[in-house]
């Protein structure tokens, strides 16, 4: 027999029996697949954001139908999302905790100082590798914008050196918390309670040279709230947000403007 046509029998039947054997396979190791996945799957925004605690719409997806995950995590679907699942799934509708990012930083241009002048690559995260950061503040707002260019509303823009929110394009994924290196921004759900814009946790004369408008840990604010929601922890006020009654008080006394209600101005993070 010639051995071109030897050769092109032998290929054939080798690629024929491994057909046959990988089709075997596919039927006998198939992994069942619930529809209903796809299906919740296309109820949902398709942001692949995270926000619900899951890695991805995929992901979460699988979570509502096989592990009984909550309809209402999906902060960018929102409420009519959590509705659609519900009604899909035949449970009851859960509400939807609306959530906005909130800069606890009010150190701009004018309220800090550079202790060095930067020159390389042009992001917080490398920034803050070098002594912290180039502000004399090393806990604030580090100014490079990682956090606007991951928010997919463009929610978030870089202004006098500080993060600045627009609360009406936010969505609440968490984006922008998660790429600060500095956890200066938080993810928010008590709109009409008071925030503590600072996060430096030295004392009040160290953080007063570094910012103007850091927390110095004066404890005006604490003697003056009339539901004791607010205590002092590492020489910084903290606000317990279910005491908070959005009453004004801490924030009329704060001596550096350090407190200030999150609903009150629409870019938050900046003093109304």
């Amino acid at each position: 027999m010639n051995i071109m046509v030897l050769a092109t029998v032998s290929v054939t039947a080798v690629g024929l029996l491994c057909a046959i054997m990988l089709a075997f396979a596919s039927k006998v190791m198939a992994v069942e697949t619930d529809e209903r996945v796809g299906l919740v799957r296309e109820l949902l925004p398709g942001a692949n954001c995270g926000a619900c605690g899951f890695a991805g719409c995929d992901a979460y997806a699988d979570a509502v139908i096989n592990d009984d995950a909550k309809t209402n995590l999906c902060t960018v679907g929102g409420a009519k999302v959590a509705s659609e699942i519900s009604e899909f799934l035949g449970v009851e509708t859960e509400l939807v905790e609306a959530q906005v990012a909130v800069v606890c930083c009010r150190g701009d241009s004018s309220a800090m100082q550079n202790r060095m002048e930067y020159s390389g690559i042009e992001t917080c995260t490398a920034v803050k590798q070098l002594f912290g950061g180039q502000n004399s503040c090393v806990y604030g707002c580090l100014g490079f914008g990682d956090c606007s260019r991951v928010c997919p509303e463009d929610a978030i823009c870089i202004e006098d050196g500080l993060a600045r929110v627009d609360r009406r394009k936010c969505i609440g994924c968490g984006l922008c918390a998660a790429a600060c290196p500095n956890k200066i921004i938080v993810m928010d759900s008590s709109l009409e309670s008071a925030a503590v814009l600072c996060k430096n946790t030295e004392r009040g004369a160290a953080t007063r040279r570094k910012c103007s408008t850091g927390c110095i840990a004066c404890t005006l604010c604490v003697r003056e709230c009339p539901e004791d929601a607010i205590t002092m922890e590492n020489n910084l006020a903290v606000v317990d947000q279910s005491k908070c009654t959005s009453c004004g008080k801490c924030y009329e006394v704060c001596v550096p403007k350090c407190i200030r209600p999150t609903q009150a101005p629409v870019t938050v993070g900046v003093e109304a």
